[in-house]
């Protein structure tokens, strides 16, 4: 008997999405309005940081978060970031992690990865970093979380040597959901830029938000989403009269996809959870399975498992082997220092070129029936 294929993605929008989003089509008022302040409530309450802005996607957001840092603060000894400053980062992640980076005029350096987790080798950030390092932007691959305590210890090194603590932005896209030692990510004296894209846990169609350490960045966030426009400033002097004393972008989300966004939200721990649970099936019935490894799974995380990797021999053999059975496999994003646009930084990332060689991700989604999953288990220990 054939069966349907089995998707590495699939969107979810609950059933009871179409009366209110046409509510709000037909209200005349479709661009950030109360739609999306009510959503920044929920998602400020569930995240656990009022510090939380939405934007129209996990890239704008940080740009927006490498653009704020630009302006000094002397009470924290923060220089500011000028041209040519470097940010030390993976290059395996999607292209949407760092050339956001490019656009605010800064350098990118690449550090090598941990094979074990697909995260960033945090002994070669810490080799890594010099006077001209002014933001560590970190990537939680999958949603497994980066040791923060440890970043935090290498940074404070870092500080009495250079004189600064270089900036932490952690790219969130994959980690709705994922707690380091019981916090969830979002809370850790960082920019952390989430998405709520259309494959993510969960998804407004687009957008994404930023939480930040402090008041200070909030009020400006607010701001520079909107062109720098205070939007709550007295109707009389909105848009017209009131005074821009810094500029910003178009990034704010609107009404209809933060409508979207707040159906879904009743739906989000269960569609984490089904993640996770389908990850840790897999850890388990894959272990000592031939041509598998899994990958490493510390007890301070707790990851939200966006996607689930292995690394198997002959990868490409393995790939071919699980599509002819109707399963979608793939390494979901090209290593970013393959692409001549910054063939300037190009290094040597000997893990790197090891791990992208081995890895692949299965299905592990909220869509996958018990029945599924064993198919795929299935399919893997018949080899390839």
């Amino acid at each position: 008997m054939s069966r349907d294929p089995i998707p590495l993605f699939k969107v979810f929008v609950s059933d009871d999405v179409l009366k209110p989003v046409n509510e709000v089509l037909m209200s005349g008022y479709i661009g950030q309005g109360p739609k999306v302040n009510e959503f920044e409530g929920l998602l400020k309450k569930h995240v656990g940081n009022d510090n939380l802005v939405t934007v129209n996607s996990a890239t704008s957001a940080l740009h927006l978060a490498a653009h704020m840092l630009k302006k000094p603060d002397p009470e924290t000894n923060w220089p500011g970031l000028e041209a040519g400053d470097e940010v030390l980062t993976s290059a395996l992640t999607c292209t949407a992690t760092n050339w956001p980076m490019l656009a605010n005029n800064l350098d990118l350096k690449w550090v090598d990865v941990d094979t074990e987790t697909c995260n960033m080798c945090l002994d070669d950030l810490e080799a890594k970093i010099t006077e001209k390092t002014k933001v560590i932007l970190l990537i939680h691959w999958g949603g497994y979380p980066l040791d923060l305590d440890r970043i935090s210890e290498i940074l404070d090194r870092a500080e009495k040597r250079i004189g600064f603590r270089p900036f932490v932005i952690e790219d969130c896209a994959h980690a709705y959901g994922s707690r380091y030692k019981g916090k969830l990510l979002g809370n850790h004296n960082s920019m952390a830029c989430f998405s709520l894209q259309a494959i993510k846990h969960f998804t407004s169609v687009d957008g994404g938000f930023i939480t930040m350490p402090n008041k200070t960045l909030y009020k400006r966030a607010k701001l520079l989403r909107w062109y720098g426009i205070d939007r709550e400033s007295p109707r009389e002097e909105f848009r017209c009269e009131a005074d821009v004393e810094e500029w910003g972008f178009k990034f704010h989300m609107n009404d209809v996809n933060a409508t979207i966004g707040m159906h879904n939200y009743p739906h989000i721990d269960r569609l984490v959870q089904a993640f996770k649970d389908n990850s840790a099936w897999y850890d388990k019935e894959l272990e000592g399975v031939a041509g598998v490894t899994n990958m490493r799974r510390d007890d301070w995380a707790d990851s939200a498992s966006w996607i689930h990797t292995i690394k198997v021999e002959r990868r490409d053999d393995f790939s071919r082997h699980m599509e002819a059975h109707g399963i979608m496999t793939s390494r979901v994003h090209e290593r970013n220092d393959k692409h001549s646009c910054v063939s300037q930084y190009k290094t040597t990332l000997p893990k790197l070129d090891e791990l992208v060689n081995e890895m692949v991700c299965i299905p592990n989604g909220w869509w996958l029936s018990d029945d599924d999953r064993q198919y795929v288990l299935d399919c893997i220990k018949k080899g390839w």
